[in-house]
């Protein structure tokens, strides 16, 4: 097949060549026309104004002058030589200097050329002045490609020294819009551009990058915006699609004797709204028949596993097996205790294997897992392993799957003849607008209530000249017998950054509560497994008072008496992770606390993420609040597959046109389910060009 001009490599655009293109590819990986294309400038000038110069204000900003060369000169000698131009426009005269490059400008600087000057002037005494003035000769057509809004694209020290400045790059932009515009061919639907009043595709990429006016760079870029978030949520769509029809699943039609007993007599407290909602969720993916693909978010403490454990009754009443995948042993544990607690009075067999689970209970655990006579198992990345086989897996349940890579969830697939149920949890907020764009093929449950009784935890921030303060409030605490989690960055001292670290505060704290009056655990990620399960099983039994740790109680750890998280030197942490550690606290039914103790100067995103802090307990404001800070690779971490850099929409500043791109992206999936339709073709060849390795299109006829 013939190929598209778009994928012709850049360095046969004029202006490029291949060295050029080799150090393109390297700074902004654009090796073809579209790549280049799709470099959008970064700002912008603008060129729409013209001065005179006798009206000029020495204010700072730049102006665009129309006159002629009346003389050029050079003045001073070795490195004070500079190159004097007289320009005038007919109402004044000002000068024009350049200090380097001075022979090759010079040769252009013919007396009574007319020039477009573009630059910033400074006033000398009397007279005004332009240093390294943009100069183009006042010809037709560089008034027609320099009219307008002129772009600026980012740049390299390296492409700068091969003389591909941002003029040269605006250039090569012109000459390839001219060579490739009468391919570009419109990729939305005529009903759209209609209803949502779009300038057409052609237009847009032209007024991306020379617009004649603001509005024309407005509509260009809202154009644009529209279309990468469209296109995405579309493949999205269909890749859901695709999924749920290649992949049929069991089908669980029974509300069964285990769950109806579970929900009657041994929950303890009525379901939330929330959880009731999400559990009819996954209630009509498992009996659909079709491969469930599910996502449920859920803030600390919403309950998430109380859903996890009654989709696995789901399954066990369906005579299916259940797993629940955790990315940490302390994490597996604690899901394993809650779930064998909840169904010590069942005939339901629980079991956790990790990596430290002993070769005699392993051996009893995988015959138990292949006779069926274990109907949840609880563990770590063990249960990926070949010899980890299942009688009839019906259902996997992965925790903080951002955890785990993208092939390793997967492997939970191949358990079974048909693939299990997938339902992934977390309890790290993810903004609607990341969960869109990094899961948009997952159908996505959110538990956004808390249980009933819960108080809101009350956060303070102090600095640390307040710390005696702190210690009162910590003594009255302990004597209402609530215990403490003090949380430090840092294991040992650091020669670079300036924050307390664990073994000195370890060590201020026994001297401000000293035996016997007070008992203090430390913990952290050195230790010994055996020693650090040893400090925490203490600390949740209460017989210690006060637990000192580094990050690893961020999840895990689950003492409901524990009301007050204290976190050491907070400015170095992010917003999802101080809310995390904030989750440990708040569990019982006592009012809890969150202090977060920083030194006196600050930085802007530190204040930010304190007054963030002490302002909402919602993990989705969070969540968003970090979005804005860090923006969307920061916040999940390692990319999930699927995450598109996006080459102009902004998930921090563009949420309002995700939704509704993925509203239309549905309503257009309504008409045409399988985009076969004359008018949805040119939607359809932009699909499976640019998404066909993501939706796979075998089921289209």
């Amino acid at each position: 097949m013939k190929k598209h001009i778009l994928h012709t490599s850049v360095e046969f655009l004029k202006g490029i060549g291949s060295s050029r293109a080799k150090l393109l590819a390297e700074a902004f990986g654009v090796r073809t026309f579209k790549d280049f294309l799709e470099l959008y400038p970064s700002k912008y000038i603008d060129r729409t104004q013209y001065y005179k110069i006798n009206e000029l204000v020495d204010d700072g900003s730049d102006v665009q002058i129309i006159g002629k060369i009346q003389g050029v000169s050079t003045v001073g000698q070795g490195r004070g030589k500079r190159l004097v131009a007289k320009f005038s426009d007919g109402n004044g005269t000002m000068e024009l200097v350049w200090f380097q490059g001075i022979n090759f400008i010079q040769k252009s600087l013919t007396k009574g050329k007319e020039f477009i000057v573009y630059g910033k002037p400074a006033r000398f005494g009397s007279k005004w002045q332009i240093t390294h003035p943009q100069m183009d000769e006042n010809k037709k057509e560089n008034q027609k490609q320099r009219a307008g809004l002129q772009a600026i694209y980012s740049s390299t020290d390296k492409l700068k020294r091969s003389g591909f400045s941002s003029r040269k790059h605006s250039d090569s932009i012109y000459a390839l819009l001219e060579q490739i515009h009468p391919y570009l061919v419109e990729n939305l639907p005529p009903y759209l551009i209609r209803e949502m009043e779009l300038m057409s595709r052609k237009s847009a990429l032209f007024h991306i990058h020379h617009p004649k006016s603001i509005k024309h760079y407005q509509e260009a870029k809202r154009r644009l915006i529209f279309e990468e978030f469209y296109f995405q949520q579309l493949a999205f769509l269909l890749k859901n699609k695709a999924t749920k029809e290649k992949n049929r699943s069991f089908v669980f039609g029974e509300v069964g004797t285990h769950f109806k007993t579970f929900f009657n007599e041994v929950l303890p407290f009525d379901l939330t709204g929330a959880q009731k909602r999400v559990l009819k969720e996954i209630h009509g993916d498992v009996k659909s028949g079709k491969q469930m693909n599910r996502m449920v978010q859920g803030d600390v403490g919403s309950g998430k596993t109380i859903v996890a454990l009654m989709a696995m009754l789901m399954a066990i009443d369906n005579k299916h097996q259940a797993s629940l995948m955790a990315p940490t042993e302390i994490l597996a544990q604690q899901h394993f205790e809650s779930i064998s607690e909840m169904m010590k009075d069942s005939p339901i067999c629980v079991e956790i294997l990790t990596g430290s689970t002993k070769t005699k209970k392993r051996r009893e655990i995988d015959a138990g897992l292949r006779d069926g006579s274990i109907h949840i198992i609880v563990g770590t990345h063990a249960l990926l392993e070949d010899k980890v086989v299942f009688q009839n897996l019906g259902i996997a349940i992965i925790d903080e799957q951002h955890r785990f890579g993208v092939a390793q969830r997967a492997k939970m697939w191949t358990k079974n003849v048909k693939p299990p149920h997938i339902l992934i949890m977390t309890a790290t907020p993810i903004p609607r607008t990341l969960a869109l764009s990094s899961y948009g093929d997952l159908d996505l449950s959110v538990i956004d209530e808390l249980p009933p009784g819960r108080k809101p935890i009350v956060t303070k921030h102090f600095f640390d000249a307040k710390r005696l303060q702190v210690i009162n409030f910590m003594r009255a605490e302990i004597e209402k017998g609530r215990q403490i989690y003090i949380v430090y960055p840092l294991i040992e001292e650091s020669e670079t950054l300036d924050l307390s670290n664990l073994q000195k505060g370890f060590e201020a704290i026994i001297r401000d509560f000293p035996a016997p009056t007070y008992n203090v655990s430390i913990v952290h990620g050195k230790m010994k497994p055996a020693e650090k399960d040893a400090q925490m099983k203490e600390f949740s039994e209460g017989k210690t008072h006060i637990m000192v740790a580094t990050t690893v109680i961020e999840v895990g750890v689950n003492v409901p008496n524990a009301s007050v998280m204290i976190i050491e030197s907070a400015e170095r942490f992010g917003l999802s992770q101080l809310h995390q550690l904030r989750g440990r606290v708040g569990r019982g039914g006592e009012q809890s606390y969150c202090i977060l103790m920083t030194k006196f100067k600050l930085s802007k995103d530190s204040k930010f993420r304190m007054e963030t802090m002490v302002r909402t307990n919602d993990g989705f404001e969070i969540s968003e609040a970090d979005l804005q800070l860090r923006g969307p690779g920061d916040v999940m971490g390692t990319r999930q597959s699927g995450m598109m850099e996006f080459k102009i929409a902004s998930l921090v500043n563009n949420r309002d046109e995700l939704m509704l791109a993925r509203e239309k992206a549905i309503e257009t999936l309504k008409k045409d389910p399988k985009m076969n339709l004359a008018i949805h073709k040119g939607t359809r060849d932009f699909l499976v060009s640019a998404y066909k390795k993501l939706i796979g299109w075998s089921h289209i006829s």
